[in-house]
């Protein structure tokens, strides 16, 4: 009788943690802002099933610029090999958002850039530090994270952007 029991509770035990390593964290639903204040929830960040970049940065973080001007020197090619597309979120807060359009502007990047003022997206997503990374695939399903910036690392990125590209690919 206990090795039976004992039997159940393992494989309940293992069920579940195989559960939890196939279920994948979707990116949270939350009312952030445009550049030009309008409010822009999450849930419309799509990419029509290719992989989507989520950067959360800010124009006091000299990293978080140092990664996103590495990542503009080779954006366009990225975008036409995987149709990629990058979504650079501001955690500026009220003191120093109205910088950001400015800041944007200057540094010439196409990427699209809205503002978590108050931190929601920020909070939803367990974010400590900046800059922060993750990689979305065509589901909204968070497939990869990073906080910190190292010069050349967005190469690595790359390597895994194209991988959830070709994933894609044969989904379709």
């Amino acid at each position: 009788m206990k090795n039976t029991l004992l039997f159940l509770l393992t494989f309940c035990i293992l069920t579940f943690c195989i559960a939890q390593e196939k279920a994948k964290a979707t990116l949270p639903a939350v009312d952030i802002k445009t550049l030009d204040g309008k409010t822009f929830n999450t849930r419309n960040i799509q990419n029509e099933g290719k992989p989507i970049l989520i950067s959360l940065w800010a124009t006091w973080c000299k990293p978080c610029v140092a990664e996103l001007n590495a990542i503009g020197d080779v954006y366009d090619e990225w975008r036409e090999e995987t149709g990629v597309v990058l979504y650079a979120i501001s955690i500026d807060d009220t003191r120093t958002s109205a910088k950001v359009a400015p800041f944007v502007n200057g540094k010439g990047w196409e990427y699209i850039v809205l503002q978590d003022i108050n931190g929601d997206l920020k909070r939803a997503m367990n974010v400590v530090d900046v800059p922060f990374l993750c990689l979305l695939n065509g589901k909204r399903e968070i497939v990869w994270q990073h906080t910190s910036y190292a010069p050349g690392s967005e190469k690595e990125v790359f390597e895994l952007v194209k991988k959830v590209a070709k994933e894609e690919e044969s989904n379709n």
